[in-house]
């Protein structure tokens, strides 16, 4: 029982020291945790206050950096009005200056007109004296004369009257003489005609070149807006170009053969190219031009290797080249170049002549007609001359300018040839068609009419001569005076030219301003 006893006693005290404990331990936990709660709320005050300092710096910083982007466009905004208010006080100052100029102005022309009425005073008074001096002088006539001017009219209009009348005559004779020959010619031109068989369609091809597009759509980029690339193309080529409702197709339409190849090489350039607008046709028309420089040379040295002749002079061999643009009478002027050429080789081996010159003249004896559109003068003297300039002999220049009767002697057995062949080519049955030569000389001469103006740069006969358009310098002709310069350029070729129909005269006055951008 005691020991019973002493177990409950042991576990009891065991219990309560065990209790103590715990009790002692979990009062230490609790002392510890209010430390750390303290602890705790301490920092948080701590970070508390420290947000709230970092919260104030932040509004302050921004509040800053808003006051110094205000006090910038403030100084911007005052500059802008500072300048805004020079710029004003310049031109205030510019206003007053040609206010000044104004004024000035003004005053001369006030002096102007006085000076301008003290004249119209004095020509009056000089116009009454020259009126009364003139009375006195036909006073004194009759005085002296013993017949009145009345009696002095009849007289002169009864001499006037025989003479006219002696004239007339005269005049008669000469028509009915023209009328024979003429009659002749025409009877020998209307045979040649029905020899030849000529088909309208000639006259075409020798004065139109068709391109072929591959689309109509084209033709909308070729006109430009409002017409401006084709007035450009016409400007700078001098041909007609004609857009019409034909499928797939543009015509070219001008007189000069050169001129219409030049234009069809530009075209056919700007069409694959693409790029169609005036600045870009200017290029390609001046850059086609060099080219077709390049051509006439090739063909011309073709032409004389062919024949066998050596040693031209290359701007001949040019103006050799170009002879295939050309025309005389619808014949081609290459190819009747090349027949003269060798048949007046055949002809002096046949009569013991020199050969190498026969044919060197057959090449020669028409070469005035490649520039003769651009020269005053017959083409033979034309070929003459350039002959001569680049170094060809006496016995050249007389069988090329003796070639046509009338106009120089042959001396010499080759300048027989030489003009016996020319009327060969020219003679053979279907050669020649008088019509379109008849046709592009008038056009030229029309051309020169136009061009005989000062101020003229350069004129254009299109339409098949229907329309002549001129350019003008800007400097010499204003738009007022190309008002009168259209009305006596057409005065002039009514005068001195015979055509059908009407004649539209259009004076193009262009002022262009130019500057490099570096």
């Amino acid at each position: 029982m005691e020991i019973v006893l002493m177990i409950v006693s042991s576990i009891v005290a065991g219990l309560v020291a065990g209790y103590g404990v715990r009790l002692l331990y979990g009062r230490k936990e609790l002392s510890s945790a209010e430390a750390k709660a303290k602890k705790l709320i301490a920092e948080a005050e701590k970070e508390a206050e420290l947000k709230k300092k970092e919260g104030l710096f932040e509004i302050r910083e921004k509040m800053d950096r808003e006051r110094r982007d205000f006090e910038r466009e403030t100084r911007n905004k005052r500059q802008e009005i500072s300048n805004l208010e020079r710029r004003l006080s310049q031109k205030e100052s510019g206003i007053d200056t040609k206010l000044n100029i104004l004024e000035k102005k003004e005053q001369e022309l006030r002096e102007r007109d006085k000076q301008m009425q003290g004249k119209e005073q004095r020509i009056g008074d000089e116009i009454k004296q020259i009126e009364k001096t003139r009375e006195e002088q036909r006073q004194l006539l009759e005085k002296i004369a013993g017949v009145t001017q009345e009696e002095a009219k009849k007289l002169l209009l009864q001499n006037l009257e025989e003479e006219v009348r002696r004239e007339s005559a005269l005049m008669a004779r000469g028509i009915e003489q023209e009328a024979r020959e003429s009659a002749e010619k025409k009877a020998k031109e209307i045979l040649a005609i029905a020899i030849q068989k000529i088909a309208a369609e000639h006259t075409t091809d020798t004065t139109t070149s068709t391109i072929t597009i591959p689309n109509d759509e084209l033709k909308g980029r070729v006109i430009g807006r409002e017409g401006r690339n084709i007035r450009a193309f016409e400007q700078a080529t001098g041909v007609d170009l004609i857009i019409d409702d034909t499928p797939e197709t543009i015509i070219i339409s001008a007189f000069d053969p050169v001129r219409r190849e030049i234009a069809k090489v530009a075209m056919e350039k700007l069409i694959a190219d693409g790029r169609i607008h005036p600045g870009r046709i200017e290029e390609v028309v001046a850059r086609t031009k060099e080219e077709m420089e390049n051509i006439f040379k090739e063909t011309g040295e073709k032409t004389a290797i062919e024949v066998g002749v050596v040693g031209l002079h290359f701007e001949i061999l040019k103006l050799l080249g170009k002879l295939k643009y050309r025309t005389s009478y619808g014949q081609s002027q290459l190819q009747h170049t090349l027949e003269v050429a060798h048949l007046a080789g055949a002809m002096a081996g046949e009569l013991g002549a020199d050969i190498n010159f026969c044919k060197r003249a057959g090449l020669l004896h028409d070469i005035g007609k490649a520039v003769d559109h651009n020269m005053e003068g017959t083409h033979h003297q034309i070929s003459a001359d350039i002959a001569k300039k680049y170094g060809e002999s006496e016995k050249m220049l007389n069988a090329i300018i003796s070639h046509h009767e009338g106009i120089e002697q042959p001396r010499s057995v080759e300048a027989f040839i030489i003009a016996a062949c020319d009327a060969i080519s020219a003679a053979r049955p279907g050669a020649r068609r008088e019509s379109v030569e008849q046709y592009i000389k008038r056009l030229e001469k029309l051309e020169k009419v136009a061009t005989s103006f000062r101020g003229v740069i350069s004129a254009y006969a299109i339409q098949a001569g229907r329309e002549i358009r001129i350019m003008v310098e800007p400097e010499d002709v204003d738009d007022q005076t190309s008002y009168i310069l259209a009305k006596d350029i057409a005065k002039k070729i009514e005068q001195e030219l015979e055509y059908p129909g009407q004649i539209k005269v259009v004076v193009i006055r262009e002022v262009r301003a130019q500057e490099i951008a570096k």
